[in-house]
């Protein structure tokens, strides 16, 4: 029975880390701001690529904002009435990024939003990387070939690259604590 149990221990522990291991969170305004009046968030946006499957992780003080997913017109008209998508008000909201496209936020207290609390991103879909290059020439009366890698794929290679470690990494502490459970 023991066994049984620390099994279902180890399978709901790995779906969990497998679940947030696949994309990337972004504390909005990190790292010298979080969700407030002080931030720039045209230029901390404009810093950041957000892939579907990442997350945008809002901090501040629930007393003094809020969060509101807004449509386009509500974001352009600073005005979260009719055109609200999601409200969020805990002061640590993580918000998942599904799909692809522009997401618009600001904070509905009044003014806030118009004093520059509004925050607009685009969700790229996840890069997909190119397929390396065979490069082959005749030399010496032999046909000799290299594999290359164009930079771009290299780049979004490195990038899955290191979320996979992070999956990897996860998955294996989670299965050796499974094994010492088990033991």
């Amino acid at each position: 029975m023991t066994a049984h149990r620390a099994l279902l221990l180890v399978t709901v522990v790995t779906a969990t880390l497998l679940g947030t291991a696949l994309g990337a969170s972004y504390t909005v305004g990190a790292p010298d701001g979080s969700w407030d009046l002080k931030t720039n968030y045209t230029q901390w946006a404009s810093g950041v690529r957000l892939y579907a499957g990442d997350q945008l992780r809002f901090q501040y003080s629930a007393a003094e904002h809020n969060v509101v997913e807004v449509t386009k017109s509500g974001y352009d008209a600073c005005n979260g009435s009719n055109n609200t998508v999601a409200t969020y008000q805990t002061g640590n909201d993580a918000v998942p990024l599904a799909a692809a496209g522009t997401r618009y936020f600001i904070c509905g207290v009044s003014g806030h939003c118009a004093a520059g609390m509004k925050l607009q991103v685009n969700v790229s879909s996840p890069p997909v990387s190119s397929p390396p290059q065979q490069q082959c020439r005749w030399k010496g009366g032999k046909r000799r070939c290299n594999w290359s890698v164009s930079p771009s794929s290299s780049a979004s290679a490195a990038v899955h690259a290191d979320r996979s470690t992070v999956l990897w990494l996860r998955l294996a502490a989670v299965l050796a604590a499974g094994l010492v459970l088990l033991s």
